[in-house]
């Protein structure tokens, strides 16, 4: 049996979970996360999964949306600089998001970020 840290296990989930929903081609992937899932209580993390999810989805919509990029539709340095700042505040709320959960679980394993 595999063993992943909370924090790695809910977000390699979401992704998973997130991946299924808009390609619908890693059933295995998701089956095998979900499988892990099985003896965590989720009604203690249901509501910080779905946001965890919601967030990996936000990241999903905005690097579809710089696959698009093309020359005609230019980005301006500022654009990019905005949205790159945009992506981290999200980020920044998903481990937060995981840290909870580890927290809320008793797994001892936590994330850490330092900027600057």
């Amino acid at each position: 049996m595999y063993k992943f840290p909370v924090i790695e296990l809910v977000d390699r989930y979401c992704i998973a979970k997130l991946k299924f929903a808009k390609l619908g081609d890693n059933k295995e992937e998701l089956d095998f996360y979900t499988d892990q899932l099985k003896d965590l209580n989720l009604d203690l993390i249901s509501e910080d999964l779905d946001r965890l999810y919601e967030v990996h989805a936000r990241v999903w919509e905005l690097e579809d949306d710089f696959k698009k990029y093309t020359v005609e539709h230019k980005y301006s340095l500022e654009e990019i600089g905005r949205r790159a700042i945009y992506v981290r505040n999200i980020l920044n709320e998903r481990y937060i998001l995981k840290n909870r959960m580890a927290e809320i679980l008793n797994d001892p394993v936590r994330e850490t970020k330092k900027y600057g």
